[in-house]
């Protein structure tokens, strides 16, 4: 087992967001954790040295480098050393989240699609883990393998701390947005598949979720749309066609191995077509994988963990995904 902790290391037993009362009683009153900075005081780096397909010229780091700040929604780039930031409930249940952030697989957006997903599921008992994931098009070998690489290396990473965490290995689950949403679906679909080569006891450890989110993802580059640009981006041009741009696709590896599987998309998303979920929600069906499914009217593309107006119903969505993680966790 590998473990290095960032400087900004939690201390003692305190939540890294100070929120306390019952789950009830904070949805109605919509008590959500205070917002912190990023990186968060607690984080965990992926790789014991340099991450696999790393170019010439990078020197390790034992804790995340800092970034030039960017909007305020820290759409950031250039992570050379991959980490994940920790969110720690006050009163943890064993319940845990891996976040992936959406951003086309040119940035990811730590904030409205990661650090606000822990100010809500915090409070609900839920351990919260942010990936701050490697992008394909900057200068990696064999670049589509990189993003997956890091979420496979996290899931095992988390599930060899859980007891530092307190969380239960077997209650770890995902949620991805976007871009990050096909990331999550591949890992559902490709948790096993031999991107890197082991580095340590952690990469004996599954990397399958327990359960996984998918908000607004991208299911299949072919019928994506032009107004989406993951595929490009991950392929560094159109998807190849064949076994190269197979392994992508989620919606042709589908099977009844799946772990079981959360949708949520709204129905005027016109950057990742809504079709895209439907089409999973069609083959969790045949393939008979439990799903619970979504489907806002309203919404748009990104909005994230707490970017819906009060007025939306689906402003309610991830702590409808709280509650379900329930139902399938024992």
């Amino acid at each position: 087992m590998s473990m290095t902790i960032g400087r900004r290391t939690f201390i003692g037993g305190a939540a890294a967001f100070g929120v306390s009362g019952t789950a009830a009683a904070q949805s109605a009153q919509k008590v959500f954790a205070p917002l912190p900075p990023w990186p968060p005081r607690e984080t965990l780096m992926l790789w014991p040295t340099l991450p696999p397909g790393t170019p010439p010229g990078i020197a390790p780091s034992k804790e995340p480098v800092p970034l030039p700040p960017g909007t305020p929604q820290r759409w950031e780039k250039g992570i050379r050393h991959p980490y994940i930031g920790v969110f720690r409930p006050q009163r943890p249940d064993g319940r845990a989240v891996l976040v992936m952030p959406g951003g086309g697989y040119v940035f990811v957006s730590l904030i409205n699609e990661g650090v606000n997903v822990a100010r809500v599921l915090n409070p609900l008992g839920i351990t919260v883990f942010v990936l701050a994931y490697r992008l394909p098009g900057e200068g990696w070998f064999n670049r589509t393998d990189v993003p997956l690489q890091d979420a496979q290396r996290a899931m095992r990473l988390i599930r060899s701390n859980a007891a530092h965490y307190r969380i239960d290995p077997a209650k770890l689950g995902i949620l991805g947005f976007s871009a990050g949403g096909h990331l999550g679906g591949t890992l559902s679909v490709g948790h096993a598949d031999p991107v890197y080569r082991p580095r340590d006891t952690a990469d004996s450890l599954s990397a399958r979720p327990a359960f996984s989110g998918l908000i607004y993802p991208v299911t299949q580059f072919a019928s994506a749309g032009p107004n989406s640009r993951s595929g490009p981006n991950l392929f560094g041009g159109p998807p190849p066609a064949g076994a190269a741009s197979a392994r992508f696709d989620v919606l042709t590896r589908a099977s009844p191995a799946m772990p079981p599987l959360f949708i949520a998309h709204a129905m005027d998303d016109g950057t990742v077509p809504v079709s895209q979920s439907i089409a999973l929600i069609e083959a969790a069906r045949r393939h008979k994988v439990p799903v619970e499914a979504h489907l806002l009217e309203r919404g748009g593309h990104g909005f994230g963990a707490l970017s819906l107006k009060p007025t939306n119903p689906g402003q309610k969505w991830l702590e409808w995904f709280a509650t379900w993680t329930a139902t399938h966790v024992k």
